[in-house]
């Protein structure tokens, strides 16, 4: 695939089979965003994990001490509606959310919260919002009685991470725009919760590559923690 020349500029800043210090590696990417946009800035782990193990499904949420420059549309579904909506959802209600979503086909939101008590209504919606990676969860902290509580957190920062079926998972954790020490509080934040969350069952070297690019941009390799 060729490459423009803004892309090839930026990969020279790169040095070739270096891998960088996690603080280096959050200074350079900012310097290797090839758009003129604010770019997204994501890091991406290939892991040796094997998925198709129940135990090895790495899935679960963390917060990002200053959230990714995303702000997630979320919509309530709860009967709570009032304390969802000043807790900062965008949208809020009970069955006729989701009759909405069904009969219209709607889906201007990013995320899915709900009360326990309503998952079997969304349960009938199943084969429409799993595929799309909606269906709220009580792992990922988006089915709790603390509807509040929940819309709080993922407006705060908190984000979801999960293992695809090759073993990789892949991150949005900041913007060029940010401050170099903001993007490495995040970062950290991230390579520790990935360091935490390894299998018992993973024998050897469990990150086999972890690199950190801006859309569009070259991949930085780097390293954290002695790994």
């Amino acid at each position: 695939m060729k490459r423009g020349k803004k892309y090839q500029e930026a990969l020279a800043k790169i040095e070739p089979n270096k891998v960088y210090s996690l603080e280096e590696a959050c200074a350079l990417v900012k310097e290797t965003s090839t758009v003129k946009f604010d770019a997204t800035i994501d890091v991406s782990f290939r892991l040796n994990v094997d998925p198709k193990q129940a135990d090895q499904q790495l899935r679960g949420t963390l917060t990002l001490p200053y959230g990714n420059g995303k702000t997630k549309r979320i919509l309530a579904i709860t009967q709570k509606v009032d304390e969802a909506l000043a807790a900062g959802a965008d949208y809020a209600g009970g069955k006729e959310m989701l009759e909405k979503i069904q009969k219209e086909n709607w889906f201007d939101f990013d995320v899915i919260v709900a009360t326990p008590d309503m998952m079997g209504e969304l349960g009938k919606l199943g084969r429409l919002l799993g595929p799309k990676g909606l269906m709220p969860n009580p792992k990922t902290g988006t089915v709790s009685p603390d509807i509040a509580k929940a819309v709080k957190e993922i407006k705060a920062g908190k984000i979801e991470y999960r293992v695809d079926k090759e073993g990789n998972i892949h991150l949005s954790i900041a913007r060029v725009s940010f401050d170099t020490e903001k993007i490495v509080a995040n970062l950290t934040m991230v390579c520790d919760t990935i360091l935490k969350v390894r299998p018992a069952a993973v024998k050897g070297q469990y990150i086999k590559n972890v690199v950190l690019h801006t859309t569009m941009g070259p991949a930085i390799k780097f390293t954290f923690n002695g790994r």
